[in-house]
């Protein structure tokens, strides 16, 4: 029986589907297809999460974005501070080295106005002066500029009494005389000018009389 039946074709065993041919195998695709649930009870709870999850990433993105501002508003302040900070450092260098320059210019003052008169026109005499022209013109261009006194009434803010000179030729109270130069840096006072202010005299004479009058 095995050597007649050997070589002929074997009968087909019949499928699930009815026919002979074999039943195709699903896909992932069909098999997500066939887990969904498109009952309309299904599908409005499925419409409710896809709007609680496009909510929660709007606020998500909202809140990035604040946080984004507030740090690029926070990097611009930091940015500004650092800059005037800069700006004050080398604001304070510049008075400091200022400061010292001006001992030379008080140098300059002093020999200028104790020049004798028979060296007005001497050569290197023009020279120290033209020297003295460039040093003031070079701390003007550096804000630097000298505070009027002399004839001025006193003011606390620009002037240093450091003598009180008896007169009545000017009102008490005006700079007799300018000891030592002041200068201002810009709107600022750098170094005030040392003065002379003048004072009322004292009547020794008057005021016996008066206190014999009483």
């Amino acid at each position: 029986m095995t050597d007649r039946t050997r070589g002929r074709p074997r009968p087909a065993v019949p499928q699930p589907n009815g026919d002979d041919r074999p039943e195709p195998r699903l896909t992932r695709a069909d098999e997500r297809i066939a887990e969904l649930d498109t009952s309309p009870a299904g599908l409005a709870a499925q419409a409710d999460e896809l709007r609680a999850q496009l909510l929660a990433a709007e606020r998500e993105a909202q809140e990035m974005r604040a946080n984004w501002q507030r740090s690029a508003a926070d990097f611009a302040n930091y940015r500004r501070r650092t800059e005037q900070d800069r700006l004050a450092t080398l604001g304070l260098a510049n008075e400091a080295l200022l400061s010292k320059l001006l001992a030379i210019v008080d140098d300059f003052d002093r020999a200028i106005a104790n020049m004798p008169p028979e060296l007005a026109n001497v050569g290197w005499t023009e020279g120290i002066v033209a020297i003295d022209r460039k040093l003031r013109q070079l701390l003007e261009s550096e804000g630097l500029t000298p505070i009027e006194a002399e004839g001025r009434q006193f003011d606390p803010r620009e002037h240093e009494a450091v003598v009180r000179e008896e007169t009545s030729a000017v009102p008490e109270g005006t700079v007799t005389a300018e000891l030592q130069r002041g200068y201002r840096i810009r709107d600022r006072v750098l170094r005030p000018a040392m003065v002379a202010v003048a004072a009322q005299p004292t009547n020794e004479h008057g005021a016996g009389n008066g206190e014999h009058g009483r």
